[in-house]
C-alpha cells in the first residue's frame, strides 16, 4: 500500500484545483518556506478526519477554507481527495484503489466520502486503524512533534507507540466494550432496583389482580345482558319500524288524497274565478248600456220639455190668432188680408203642432221601449247581483275550504318529517345495533 494522488480544491491557500500524484521514485515535496509544504499535510491530516482546528493550525474549522486576496473572492468550501493504492488489501475492503474525501461548506455542513459514497467520520477513522496512516498515527509527524514524543510524558505519546504497533484498534475497541459494559452494569443495577421495588408490590397486586378479575367477570356479565337488551330492543325496534311504515303508507295515501281534493278545488277556484270575471265584465257591460240608457231618456225627456213648450207657445200662439180673427171678422174690409195671413200661419201653426204631436206620441213610444229596456236590464243586474252574492259566498266557503286543506296539508308534511326523522333515527339506531351485534 502507497499514497498514490492527493487531490486539493479550496483548501487553505489552494484556490485553484490542484491533484499531487505520487509515483514510484518520489519521497518528498521541498520548496522555500511559505510555498504550503504544510498546508498539504494539513490537507491529509484534515481529510482522515481531524476535528482539532488547532492542530490544523487555524481557530475555527472554517479557516480551512481558501479566504480569498485582493484579487480573488473566497470559496464557498473546501475539498480535499486522498487515493492509496490496495493491492494488499492492508486497508480492510474489498478494493485495490480507496479513495477518501472530505467537503466542508462556509454554512458548516461536512461530509466524507469513501470511493464516491456518503459515509461517517467514524468509518474512516476505523478504516486506517492500525495502518499507521490515521490522524494520529506516526505516518504524519509534523516539524517539533519528535521532540514532543521524546520529552513528553509516556501518556502523551502512547497513541503513537499503540498504532505502531498494531494494538490501537483494539484498546479503542476494548474502551468501547468497557464503556458498554459499564452501561450494562447500571442497567442491570436499575433492573434489580425495579425488580426489588416490584417485589414489595406484589401483595398489593394480588388484591388488585383479584379485584381486576371481579371486574372483568363481572364486565362479561354487563356485556352479555346489554346484548340481551340490544336484541330487546332491536327487535321493539324492527316491530316499531313496521308499524311507521305502515302509518307512513297510511299519511302517504291521505296526503295524496289530500292533493288531489287540493288540485280539484283550486281548480274549481280558477274556475269560478273566471266566471267572476265573466259576470264582472258583464255587469260592466250592463253598467255602460243602462248609463247609455239613462243618458237617451234624459235626452227625450229633454226633447218632449222642448216639445212641450213649443205645444204651449204654439197654443198662445193660436189664441192670439183666433183673437186677431175674431178682431178681423169685426173688420173684415180692413183686416180681411191679416185675417187670411193669419188663417194661413194657423194651419201653418196647426200642421206643426200636429207635427209636434206626432213627434211626441214617437217620443213616448221609444221612450216607453227605453224604460222597459232600463227595466229588464235592471232585474238582469239584480239577477247578476244575485248570483256575483252567490258566487263570492261559494268563494268564500271554496277559500275556507282551501285553507283547511292547505293547514291539514301542513299537518301531514310537518307529521310525514317527523315519521322520517323517527324513521331515519331507528335506521342508523338499527345500523349501529346491527355493527355492535357483529
Amino acid at each position: 500500500m502507497y499514497l498514490k494522488s492527493i487531490e486539493i480544491n479550496g483548501f487553505k491557500s489552494f484556490a485553484n484545483k490542484i491533484t499531487f500524484t505520487f509515483p514510484y521514485g518520489i519521497t518528498g515535496i521541498v520548496g522555500p518556506n511559505g510555498s504550503g509544504k504544510s498546508n498539504i499535510a494539513d490537507a491529509v491530516r484534515w481529510v482522515l478526519g481531524e476535528q482539532s482546528a488547532k492542530q490544523l493550525r487555524g481557530s475555527r474549522m472554517e479557516d480551512v477554507i481558501f479566504s480569498g486576496t485582493e484579487n480573488r473572492k473566497p470559496m464557498g468550501y473546501a475539498f480535499v481527495a486522498i487515493t492509496f493504492e490496495n493491492d494488499q488489501h492492508i486497508i480492510p475492503v474489498d478494493y485495490k484503489e480507496v479513495t477518501v474525501a472530505r467537503r466542508v461548506y462556509r454554512s458548516g455542513e461536512s461530509e466524507y466520502l469513501l470511493n464516491g459514497s456518503v459515509c461517517r467520520r467514524k468509518d474512516i477513522v476505523s478504516l486506517f486503524y492500525d495502518t499507521g496512516i490515521g490522524k494520529e498515527g506516526y505516518s504524519i509527524i509534523g516539524q517539533g512533534q519528535v521532540e514532543k514524543i521524546l520529552s513528553g510524558k509516556i501518556e502523551d505519546s502512547r497513541e503513537l507507540f499503540d498504532e505502531a504497533a498494531g494494538i490501537a484498534k483494539y484498546k479503542k475497541n476494548r474502551a468501547v466494550t468497557m464503556k458498554s459494559l459499564e452501561q450494562e452494569r447500571q442497567d442491570l443495577a436499575r433492573v434489580t432496583d425495579i425488580l426489588n421495588e416490584l417485589e414489595k408490590q406484589i401483595g398489593p397486586l394480588e388484591e388488585q389482580s383479584k379485584t381486576a378479575k371481579e371486574y372483568l367477570r363481572l364486565k362479561e356479565e354487563e356485556k352479555d345482558l346489554d346484548l340481551h337488551i340490544f336484541l330487546y330492543d332491536h327487535e321493539h325496534m324492527n316491530k316499531e319500524l313496521d308499524d311507521l311504515a305502515q302509518r307512513e303508507k297510511i299519511v302517504s295515501g291521505d296526503l295524496e288524497e289530500t292533493r288531489d281534493k287540493y288540485d280539484q278545488i283550486k281548480q274549481e277556484n280558477q274556475e269560478l274565478l273566471a266566471d267572476a270575471e265573466r259576470i264582472a265584465e258583464r255587469m260592466e257591460e250592463s253598467e255602460n248600456k243602462r248609463d247609455s240608457l239613462r243618458r237617451q231618456k234624459e235626452e227625450k225627456e229633454a226633447g218632449i220639455q222642448t216639445i212641450s213648450s213649443q205645444i204651449e207657445a204654439n197654443t198662445r200662439l193660436m189664441s192670439h190668432y183666433h183673437e186677431l180673427a175674431g178682431e178681423a171678422a169685426l173688420d173684415a174690409h180692413q183686416k180681411k188680408e191679416a185675417a187670411s195671413q193669419a188663417e194661413s200661419e194657423k194651419k201653418n201653426k196647426e200642421k206643426e203642432q200636429d207635427d209636434l204631436k206626432e213627434k211626441l206620441h214617437t217620443f213616448e213610444e221609444e221612450l216607453e221601449e227605453k224604460n222597459r229596456i232600463h227595466e229588464e236590464y235592471l232585474s238582469k243586474d239584480e239577477l247578476m247581483q244575485q248570483e256575483i252574492l252567490s258566487m263570492m259566498s261559494s268563494r268564500t266557503g271554496i277559500k275556507e275550504k282551501l285553507s283547511r286543506y292547505e293547514t291539514l296539508e301542513e299537518q301531514l308534511k310537518i307529521r310525514s318529517s317527523e315519521y322520517e326523522g323517527r324513521l331515519l333515527l331507528v335506521t342508523g339506531e338499527i345500523d349501529h345495533s346491527r355493527k355492535e351485534e357483529e
